[in-house]
Protein backbone atom coordinates (compact mmCIF):
# COMPACT_ATOMS: atom_id res chain seq x y z
CA UNK A 1 0.00 0.00 0.00
CA UNK A 2 1.31 3.78 -0.71
CA UNK A 3 1.26 6.38 1.82
CA UNK A 4 -1.82 8.45 0.87
CA UNK A 5 -3.91 5.85 -0.70
CA UNK A 6 -6.87 4.00 0.39
CA UNK A 7 -6.43 0.70 1.56
CA UNK A 8 -8.57 -2.02 -0.86
CA UNK A 9 -9.06 -4.11 2.10
CA UNK A 10 -11.05 -1.69 4.13
CA UNK A 11 -13.08 -1.11 0.85
CA UNK A 12 -13.86 -4.16 -0.29
CA UNK A 13 -15.15 -4.65 4.02
CA UNK A 14 -17.12 -1.44 3.50
CA UNK A 15 -18.90 -3.13 0.39
CA UNK A 16 -19.28 -6.40 2.45
CA UNK A 17 -21.07 -4.14 5.16
CA UNK A 18 -23.15 -2.79 2.56
CA UNK A 19 -24.42 -5.77 0.81
CA UNK A 20 -25.58 -7.30 4.71
CA UNK A 21 -27.37 -4.39 5.32
CA UNK A 22 -29.31 -4.98 2.03
CA UNK A 23 -29.69 -8.49 2.78
CA UNK A 24 -30.94 -7.45 5.90
CA UNK A 25 -33.51 -5.16 4.56
CA UNK A 26 -34.58 -7.55 2.21
CA UNK A 27 -35.41 -9.97 5.02
CA UNK A 28 -32.07 -12.11 3.87
CA UNK A 29 -29.38 -13.90 5.54
CA UNK A 30 -26.95 -11.99 6.59
CA UNK A 31 -23.82 -12.89 4.10
CA UNK A 32 -21.26 -11.67 7.26
CA UNK A 33 -22.79 -13.77 9.53
CA UNK A 34 -22.40 -16.93 7.70
CA UNK A 35 -19.03 -16.14 5.93
CA UNK A 36 -17.06 -14.97 9.20
CA UNK A 37 -17.85 -14.14 12.59
CA UNK A 38 -14.38 -12.23 13.61
CA UNK A 39 -14.27 -8.30 14.13
CA UNK A 40 -16.61 -6.07 11.86
CA UNK A 41 -15.08 -3.73 9.96
CA UNK A 42 -15.64 -0.38 11.17
CA UNK A 43 -16.43 2.67 8.32
CA UNK A 44 -15.40 5.26 10.72
CA UNK A 45 -12.69 3.76 11.93
CA UNK A 46 -11.29 3.53 8.33
CA UNK A 47 -12.23 6.69 7.37
CA UNK A 48 -9.80 8.17 10.74
CA UNK A 49 -7.42 5.36 9.96
CA UNK A 50 -7.14 7.39 6.40
CA UNK A 51 -7.13 10.83 7.27
CA UNK A 52 -4.65 10.04 9.87
CA UNK A 53 -2.61 8.37 7.35
CA UNK A 54 -2.87 11.86 4.90
CA UNK A 55 -2.25 14.04 8.15
CA UNK A 56 1.20 12.21 8.73
CA UNK A 57 2.26 12.72 5.23
CA UNK A 58 1.53 16.13 4.93
CA UNK A 59 3.50 16.44 8.46
CA UNK A 60 6.49 14.47 7.23
CA UNK A 61 6.69 16.17 4.03
CA UNK A 62 6.58 19.57 6.20
CA UNK A 63 9.08 18.43 8.26
CA UNK A 64 11.17 17.65 4.97
CA UNK A 65 10.66 21.44 3.50
CA UNK A 66 11.51 22.94 7.15
CA UNK A 67 14.93 20.95 7.72
CA UNK A 68 15.87 21.96 3.68
CA UNK A 69 15.21 25.53 3.93
CA UNK A 70 17.24 25.23 7.22
CA UNK A 71 20.38 24.18 5.24
CA UNK A 72 20.52 20.56 6.48
CA UNK A 73 22.78 18.31 4.23
CA UNK A 74 20.86 15.01 4.49
CA UNK A 75 17.71 16.59 3.10
CA UNK A 76 17.47 16.78 -1.18
CA UNK A 77 15.72 19.08 -2.83
CA UNK A 78 14.25 16.31 -4.82
CA UNK A 79 12.97 14.18 -1.48
CA UNK A 80 11.08 17.29 -0.41
CA UNK A 81 8.79 18.35 -3.53
CA UNK A 82 8.57 14.10 -3.95
CA UNK A 83 7.28 14.14 -0.82
CA UNK A 84 4.63 17.50 -0.85
CA UNK A 85 3.61 16.16 -3.82
CA UNK A 86 2.49 12.93 -2.35
CA UNK A 87 1.08 15.10 0.47
CA UNK A 88 -0.79 16.84 -2.02
CA UNK A 89 -2.20 14.05 -3.55
CA UNK A 90 -3.31 12.61 -0.61
CA UNK A 91 -5.10 15.40 0.29
CA UNK A 92 -6.76 15.76 -3.16
CA UNK A 93 -8.19 12.32 -2.73
CA UNK A 94 -9.39 12.79 0.63
CA UNK A 95 -11.04 15.94 -0.85
CA UNK A 96 -13.04 13.92 -3.42
CA UNK A 97 -13.82 11.45 -1.18
CA UNK A 98 -15.50 14.11 1.05
CA UNK A 99 -16.99 15.41 -1.93
CA UNK A 100 -18.66 12.07 -2.86
CA UNK A 101 -20.02 11.54 0.52
CA UNK A 102 -21.55 14.89 0.71
CA UNK A 103 -23.21 14.10 -2.43
CA UNK A 104 -24.29 10.40 -1.56
CA UNK A 105 -25.57 11.93 1.56
CA UNK A 106 -27.42 14.90 -0.13
CA UNK A 107 -29.09 12.24 -3.11
CA UNK A 108 -29.98 9.89 0.22
CA UNK A 109 -31.63 13.29 1.82
CA UNK A 110 -33.43 14.22 -1.13
CA UNK A 111 -35.15 10.19 -1.89
CA UNK A 112 -38.72 10.18 -1.36
CA UNK A 113 -39.87 7.50 0.95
Amino acid sequence: MSIGAIDTSRIQAMVEQLKAAAARAQGGVDPLQTEKTGAKPDFAGALKASLDQVNGTQQKAEQLGQRFAAGDDNVNLSDVMISMQKANIGFQATVQVRNKLVAAYHDIMNMQV
